[in-house]
């Protein structure tokens, strides 16, 4: 049925494609985005051999995706976690080779991984952000679960293509959820740019994949016209949802030999994507302190990446303001100049940390040392061939010690230590700084001391004198 296959190719390869360009660098968005891809071509296989082996392979590789991404999104406290990241990789192996082998019905050993990862999320559920996430995320992964069990089942239950265009509204309300979870673990918006993308789509299906179905309807499961119409609704679709890495490499090409005109373009591309994701000024009073502490925590972690930092809410930071305006009228608003404010700020609150001049390895230097040489930087001394050059002598004798001394759940418990210390500072900074954060201190602290005179009184009913 091409007035149901194609929209549904069209709609999950492009938000695949969405999801992976959103950022390249996050290995949740690339198995979200692996899972709908893998479901668009098993709609193109099922419309060229209704029923084959391959189109039914296919349709169980997403639930290997979604149990990596699930994988992926588990806290960064919970114990098994980088365990269970990385036994993802193989186990995921073994079981699509499973359901390569095993006939019909027995393909569904794929959702194993899936049913693992899901009864992880719902374990370490109250660490999730936003909190009805677990929830949501286990419903749809049952959905898709039963959804391919019928599709696989044996017996005439009708046609299943229906049935197939539904899994394939369940798995977009599976990138939707990954896509609102790593936006709030970044502190960023996702629905302007969400619907910039959404109405790219709408335009290029109505163009393309219009003209594509009334062809496959013409010539239905002829394979020399059939593939070639879902090769060029993925190419465009493809295109609408990497916008940015398409723009990207284009100028690459286009202009080769003027560096100094492609780091331009660059820098004002990467200023431009970043903006409908970027909270308003505002938002920022709505902050709690254990959200602030996490968002400081992953601006350090993010120091060198430029993209990154440009959607950071910390670029609101009232010592950043006041570094813009020492550097005079006209400045404010130019969002390189902000993240480059950013990243001295937070340098200078990571060499407050350091105990005294030198180098030093005892316990009083190690989140110092955390901070400055793994993130300020960027040195990485567990990649097998670490980068060396441009480094002094303490930073190559860091290197020396973090890799042959340090384990790396030490270090890493070590960087959000120091991580913390910088947030509490510029919390401390912030809430002086601004007379809404004054304010709204008051006023916490007065909702507080109400509470506690209701649960402490005396038995007479006058309230037990209270302090602070």
């Amino acid at each position: 049925m091409p007035a149901i296959a194609v929209p549904a190719f069209a709609l999950t390869w492009w938000f695949g494609c969405y999801l992976v360009g959103r950022d390249p660098g996050r290995a949740v968005l690339w198995r979200a985005g692996g899972a709908l891809g893998a479901y668009a071509l098993a709609v193109a296989a099922w419309s060229v051999a209704p029923g084959s082996a391959a189109a039914e392979v296919l349709l169980c590789v997403p639930a290997l995706g979604w149990a990596g991404a699930l994988a992926a999104l588990l806290p960064r406290g919970v114990p098994e976690r980088r365990l269970v990241d990385v036994g993802w990789a193989y186990a995921s192996a073994l079981f699509l080779v499973l359901a390569v082998l095993l006939p019909g019905v027995g393909k569904l050993v794929a959702l194993a991984p899936l049913a693992g990862a899901t009864a992880l999320v719902l374990r370490h559920r109250d660490r999730f952000r936003p909190h009805p996430l677990p929830a949501a995320l286990s419903a749809t992964a049952l959905i898709h679960a039963v959804g391919l069990a019928v599709v696989l089942a044996p017996g005439d239950l009708g046609p299943p293509e229906p049935l197939i265009a539904a899994l394939g509204l369940d798995l977009l309300l599976f990138g939707f959820l990954i896509a609102v979870a790593d936006a709030a673990e970044a502190g960023e918006r996702l629905v302007p740019d969400l619907r910039r993308s959404l109405f790219a789509a709408v335009a290029a299906i109505l163009l393309c994949a219009g003209p594509a179905t009334l062809t496959l309807l013409a010539a239905p499961r002829t394979a020399a016209v059939v593939v070639p119409q879902f090769v060029l609704v993925a190419v465009v679709l493809g295109a609408v949802g990497l916008a940015g890495p398409v723009r990207t490499a284009l100028d690459r090409v286009a202009f080769l030999h003027q560096d100094r005109l492609r780091l331009d373009r660059a820098a004002l591309l990467m200023a431009a994507e970043a903006l409908p994701r970027r909270h308003e000024r505002h938002r920022m009073i709505a902050l709690d302190p254990d959200e602030f502490t996490r968002l400081t925590r992953r601006a350090l972690e993010d120091f060198g990446d430029t993209a990154r930092l440009l959607r950071s809410p910390l670029l609101e930071l009232p010592a950043v303001e006041r570094r813009l305006r020492e550097r005079g009228p006209g400045r404010a608003e130019q969002s390189l100049v902000r993240v480059a404010e950013l990243r001295a700020v937070l340098a200078e609150q990571v060499r407050k940390l350091k105990p005294a001049a030198g180098f030093g390895t005892t316990e009083e230097w190690r989140c110092f040392n955390a901070l400055h040489y793994c993130h300020v930087l960027g040195l990485r001394p567990y990649d097998r061939s670490p980068r060396t050059d441009n480094l002094d002598g303490d930073a190559l004798r860091a290197l020396e010690w973090f890799r042959y001394g340090v384990p790396r759940e030490t270090l890493e418990r070590w960087t959000a230590q120091g991580a913390d210390l910088v947030a509490a500072r510029l919390w401390q900074d912030l809430v002086s700084a601004d007379p809404r954060w004054l304010s709204r201190t008051a006023a916490g602290e007065h909702v507080a001391r109400t509470d506690r005179s209701h649960t402490t009184r005396r038995p007479e009913g006058r309230q037990t004198p209270q302090t602070g």
